[in-house]
């Protein structure tokens, strides 16, 4: 059974690797029941959509950690995937800036995840 900090540590990087765009950590266990972390993404489609949302779950599947529920496939510009300690949202851009959860969730820290990330190479050299 894997933690939750070892579960958004894990969502974290497999959304990186299939290009997940301004992945966002909150802490929320000190200011709400629902979770101890909210993650927050960008897709580019919702085709892009699907393919993390996929990925997410089957990677935490293979660790016996499957989400408990899943929300908004079929909506289109958003996904939310609860793994009960981690949510995870991915959105479209424009829906992303609509809902604004960094804002509403702003009393929660945000995580540092330059560690779990790849960084972009340095095109300025």
């Amino acid at each position: 059974m894997l933690t939750p900090k070892q579960i958004m540590e894990v969502l974290v990087k497999v959304l990186d690797s299939k290009k997940a765009r301004d992945i966002c950590v909150l802490k929320t266990d000190e200011i709400t029941i629902l979770a101890d972390y909210f993650i927050i993404c960008t897709a580019n489609s919702t085709t892009h959509i699907k393919t993390l949302a996929d990925e997410a779950s089957k990677s935490m599947a293979e660790k016996d950690e499957p989400p408990l529920r899943t929300e908004g496939v079929r909506s289109g510009g958003w996904v939310l995937i609860d793994f009960a300690s981690v949510v995870l949202h991915i959105f479209l851009d424009e829906t992303r800036k609509f809902y604004d959860l960094e804002r509403l969730w702003s009393d929660a820290a945000r995580v540092d995840i330059s560690e779990l990330i790849q960084s972009e190479p340095d095109t300025k050299a």
